[in-house]
């Protein structure tokens, strides 16, 4: 191991670090994490991924040398960047990673490891490492959870003959996912279906976006859709597909409010009412004034609520909100 880390060497033709990546990173235990570095002019030399805490030779080029499977080498062909990919960390896997180059004397790079187990107190040590320093310098970083959501979930109204326009984002994955499946009531949509009229436009990058669009929609195609990314958890909308006597526009931004039918004792129903509607599409929130449930809210027109409610509720009195 090198015991000094060397950034760059006085000869053009000899290999060097790229230092503007960042060296510490801050992850979230039970996701996954990387840690890069990039080496200019490496002729034929190897990099490799060194522990510090018990000087373990983890990586050597694509290869791995650990028996610990969560530890894995990427390095695409015709780039500069050498990666070490730790899938499930834990917070023993903090501490400093070297990457090495394998001159004489081998030169190293270290990247200093970081896992919380709540990312509040990951935005803690920034905002303390940036008291002291008096500015956040570029290189520091945090690991956030990757999250995946569909536009205007969870409940969309559709005009029965429209398209069906879903798009679902990935977000803070390490790198964009290789797949996405689409899922139509718990089974994997056919784009080669004799119904035809199905298609996806998928655009990989920092936010990875997949559009799947179905034409001249029909009630068949009601249901629960699900966009599920090979590299983070699955996200779900409940397609309504409306007949031309109602207008899916109004009821998708006015409001949709389930009612559970019959129900004579309040305080033990906690999902008395579910809100599907958006929040900046509401005129006002109203919610009972003599018992509390855990999910009672709703987001209504108070007219509508009431015309609602009437068979439901006979004795309740509202406070407006």
């Amino acid at each position: 191991m090198a015991d000094t880390f060397q950034e760059r060497t006085t000869s053009e033709i000899d290999p060097y670090f790229d230092t503007t990546l960042p060296s510490n990173i801050t992850g979230l235990a039970g996701e996954t994490v990387q840690l890069a570095c990039r080496v200019k002019n490496i002729g034929n030399r190897t990099v490799s991924w060194v522990r510090h805490r018990d000087i373990h030779l983890l990586t050597v080029g694509t290869y791995t040398y650990t028996s610990d499977q969560r530890f894995e080498a990427m390095h695409k062909f015709h780039t500069e960047e050498w990666i070490l990919r730790i899938r499930y960390p834990q917070r023993k896997d903090s501490g400093i990673y070297e990457c090495q180059i394998s001159t004489t004397p081998p030169i190293g790079h270290p990247v200093r490891l970081t896992i919380v187990e709540d990312m509040n107190f990951a935005i803690f040590i920034v905002v303390s490492i940036s008291f002291e320093r008096q500015v956040l310098k570029d290189n520091f970083r945090i690991a956030r959870k990757p999250v995946t959501e569909i536009v205007g979930g969870p409940h969309l109204f559709i005009n029965k003959g429209s398209t069906i326009n879903l798009t679902c984002y990935v977000r803070h994955a390490p790198e964009p996912p290789s797949t996405i499946i689409w899922i139509h009531n718990h089974q994997a949509i056919n784009f080669d279906s004799p119904r035809g009229g199905i298609s996806l436009v998928t655009e990989k990058g920092p936010v990875t976006s997949s559009r799947l669009l179905i034409q001249k929609a029909n009630f068949r195609d009601s249901g629960l859709y699900t966009c599920s990314p090979n590299n983070t958890h699955p996200n779900s909308v409940h397609v309504h597909i409306m007949s031309g006597k109602k207008n899916a526009n109004f009821i998708q931004n006015k409001l949709y409010v389930q009612v559970t039918p019959h129900v004579t004792d309040l305080n033990s129903s906690e999902t008395f009412f579910k809100r599907t509607d958006s929040l900046k599409k509401a005129t006002m929130c109203v919610k009972p004034n003599r018992y509390t449930l855990k999910n009672l809210i709703t987001i209504c027109d108070n007219f509508y609520f009431r015309r609602l409610l009437r068979d439901n509720i006979k004795t309740h009195s509202f406070t407006q909100k």
